[in-house]
């Protein structure tokens, strides 16, 4: 288990390598879900999502030997491109597997920033070939499985509990667990008395599968939304999920397009459907919680194309 010290060292580690992204208070939100709502607008990180921040702060704790091995990375899109832009501002060399389901926008911005993209059928199959390439000698950057990264993933939550006013309850999407670990320790640390929520979309859910187990358990993936698609979570985010978080909510795929629709009208900000399924898991948190929630968003990522957008709406019915 990570603890605030660890967030703050990754704080100070990262400070001047990635974006202290704005918090800020939407009246669009609020007035749509009857309460006040404040935003951590991750989404304007380096790289278009807080991927950077764990991504930075593990290349910066490598030794020269590793970092002269080169780095691997697995994803389905946002730490791929973290770790591609920000090993290349570092002058190490990346190699990123992801799935032929990742966006083709991912897939050549981490070209673009000179890492080395190989493809293949599916997550397992991505997490199989990373295990072998860092077998190979490449040093892991791990999406999630790392307490570095974790940390690092952590300073959002660090942020949002010194920049935001009062808040009773905060909403965090949850792929492998990376992010809302590291947020759930900065926040339940700064701000004991907070409520903190993971979100996952129906057919991409590796925590809350492993909760009703107790314990990871390798998942069937089936939801559109590839950047929480992690096959599953790891014994280290599974233990923080389960000390620190009230619960995790299960959206479908189709809700959290309306949610990144939503964003974009009340909201004015783009996102990805891994951010957008927070707008209805908060819809049922404000049902539970009642008039005196005060909740907050970590948007976590934008990297999305407008096509992309475009043919999922048409596939649900959304116009």
């Amino acid at each position: 288990m990570i603890g605030i010290t660890d967030v703050e060292a990754a704080a100070e580690r990262i400070s001047g390598h990635v974006v202290r992204t704005p918090t800020v208070p939407s009246p669009g939100l609020s007035a749509l879900l009857g309460v006040p709502v404040t935003t951590k607008l991750e989404l304007l990180q380096r790289t278009g999502s807080f991927k950077s921040r764990g991504a930075t702060a593990k290349l910066l704790s490598l030794s020269e030997a590793e970092r002269a091995a080169g780095v691997v990375a697995v994803s389905g899109g946002n730490h791929g491109i973290a770790v591609a832009e920000m090993a290349a501002a570092l002058h190490v060399k990346a190699t990123v597997v992801m799935p032929r389901s990742a966006p083709a926008r991912a897939v050549r911005i981490a070209e673009s920033a000179g890492a080395s993209v190989r493809l293949t059928d599916g997550m397992d199959s991505a997490f199989a070939l990373m295990t072998r390439l860092r077998d190979e000698g490449l040093t892991l950057v791990h999406p999630f499985d790392d307490p570095v990264v974790i940390a690092g993933q952590g300073t959002v939550g660090l942020e949002f509990a010194e920049d935001a006013g009062e808040l009773t309850d905060v909403l965090v999407s949850i792929g492998g667990g990376g992010l809302i670990a590291g947020v759930a320790a900065a926040l339940r640390a700064r701000r004991p008395n907070l409520r903190v929520w993971g979100v996952e979309t129906e057919g991409a859910e590796a925590m809350s599968q492993a909760l009703r187990a107790g314990g990871p358990v390798p998942v069937e993936l089936s939801s559109i939304v590839s950047t929480l698609s992690a096959p599953a979570v790891s014994q280290l985010t599974y233990d923080h999920v389960a000390a620190l978080v009230t619960e995790v909510l299960v959206v479908p795929d189709r809700e959290a397009v309306r949610g990144s629709l939503d964003l974009a009208e009340h909201a004015k900000v783009w996102t990805e459907p891994a951010a957008g399924c927070l707008l209805p898991a908060a819809r049922r948190v404000v049902e539970r919680v009642g008039d005196e929630a005060r909740i907050g968003l970590v948007v976590c990522g934008g990297n999305v194309s407008t096509a992309d957008m475009a043919a999922w709406a048409e596939r649900f019915g959304l116009h």
